[in-house]
């Protein structure tokens, strides 16, 4: 029939990623050649740590495996896809590997436009960190507090509310309703991208 590697190779992102949904071990191997550059250099831009990037570029492949079948076409890229599993991945491996908090005065510091040149590999991953960051910036001042004190401190909305000297339900409302900005910012410039 024709179809051995060679047209594998060919398929589209969306194609392979079929491929892969149902099972198919060279379609795989394809996928992860295809996107390992871009996955491991997110992962270790965001990390700055070599083992626990490949870690979560590890733990990314497996969830792209696992939700291979729930990609939608519309919502985005595969790529976009990929890297948003390996973003959310990477904050995850992050949030455990911190054993202290992150003091509330050092928030500044992470919004700070990088200094260091990131190499060929890595553009992509400062690219989304730089898009990200942006959009983090855009946030009122409350809301972008209480986002990065959750995602960023793991912190509780709690202790949010404590740390800012605000009710419960005030911190509760800043952090889901900057959360939902930053979902509807990005999936918008994911759309407009796919």
């Amino acid at each position: 029939m024709g179809e051995g590697p060679s047209y594998v190779d060919r398929l589209s992102d969306a194609a392979l990623l079929a491929a892969v949904s149902v099972g198919d071990e060279y379609a795989a191997t394809v996928f992860v050649r295809r996107f390992q550059r871009q996955v491991y250099g997110l992962a270790a831009h965001m990390c700055g740590d070599a083992a626990l990037a490949e870690d979560v570029a590890q733990r990314t492949f497996e969830r792209v495996w696992l939700h291979a079948t729930s990609y939608d076409s519309r919502r985005g890229s595969v790529r976009t896809w990929v890297l948003t599993i390996c973003r959310r991945q990477t904050i995850d491996a992050w949030r455990l590997e911190r054993s202290i908090p992150l003091d509330p005065d050092d928030l500044g510091d992470l919004l700070a436009p990088s200094t260091a040149r990131s190499p060929e590999d890595h553009a992509e991953a400062a690219h989304e960190i730089d898009r990200a960051r942006a959009e983090v910036l855009r946030l009122p001042l409350p809301q972008r507090r209480a986002v990065l004190l959750a995602t960023l401190g793991g912190r509780t909305a709690a202790e949010i509310a404590e740390i800012e000297g605000v009710p419960l339900g005030t911190a509760k409302t800043r952090l889901r309703t900057g959360l939902g900005s930053l979902r509807q910012r990005m999936g918008q410039e994911d759309r407009a991208d796919g």
